[in-house]
């Protein structure tokens, strides 16, 4: 895989595919690390500009960056690192949309030419237990949605509003670079998942004359290590 060295808090990169419906051209590459084994030089080791912070968020920063700069090599042949923009986003190269995400101990990234994908969304989450959901579910949930789940066993309550958290990240992170406009949960609605990791999500605010109040998109999910990883994407 990478020509570059990897640093100790950081398993061998992965080249694969976890969810259930590939993206033409698209590339995901993921890791797995450990904040407890990050070390100062790393970051230089690994030629990845620094970030502050605490040892978890500079380990979750460096494992995404480092996914990223495999994807974009993969993509198209470049060793580009994204930079932070202003807004916290990711810079992604000229003709290029991605996106990055991390959560406990494992990252990754995803890339595709702007041609084929306008706007690429990726989320992980670790599933909340039923209680934490419960205690969540009027922050991220809609009324709406609320009642449309209203049926679901008790069990399955801290799968559903993670699943509901999760494709709403990866809805904003793949319209706000279209639309350059932030948007919150009460903001879409999930209106159908399958057991075959396939959604449906709705815009409930205007965002700009293509985006706007009722337009419907479609998104994928997986379960995998008691995480759920959701992607959305706007073809190109």
């Amino acid at each position: 895989m990478s020509s570059h060295p990897l640093p100790t808090c950081c398993a061998p990169l992965d080249d694969h595919w976890p969810l259930p419906q590939p993206l033409a051209t698209a590339r995901l590459i993921s890791t797995h690390f450990d904040p407890a084994l990050l070390h100062a030089e790393d970051f230089n080791r690994s030629r990845i500009p620094p970030t502050k912070g605490v040892a978890k968020r500079q380990a979750e920063f460096l494992a995404g960056r480092l996914c990223a700069r495999e994807a974009l090599q993969r993509l198209i042949g470049s060793d580009a690192i994204p930079a932070v923009g202003a807004d916290r986003a990711p810079q992604w190269p000229a003709g290029v949309t991605g996106s990055i995400t991390h959560s406990n101990g494992w990252a990754a990234a995803i890339v595709a030419r702007r041609e084929d994908w306008r706007g690429l969304g990726l989320d992980v989450e670790t599933l909340m237990s039923n209680a934490r959901a419960e205690r969540l579910l009027g922050e991220i949930l809609t009324a709406a949605e609320q009642q449309r789940f209203i049926g679901l066993a008790p069990e399955q309550l801290g799968f559903i509003v993670t699943l509901s958290f999760s494709l709403k990240e990866s809805l904003f992170k793949a319209l706000y670079p279209l639309v350059q406009q932030r948007f919150y949960f009460e903001h879409a609605e999930l209106l159908a998942w399958s057991d075959s990791g396939q959604a449906r999500l709705r815009l409930l605010k205007d965002l700009s004359p293509e985006w706007s109040h009722g337009r419907e998109l479609v998104g994928q999910f997986s379960l995998f290590d008691g995480r759920l990883l959701s992607l959305v994407g706007v073809p190109g």
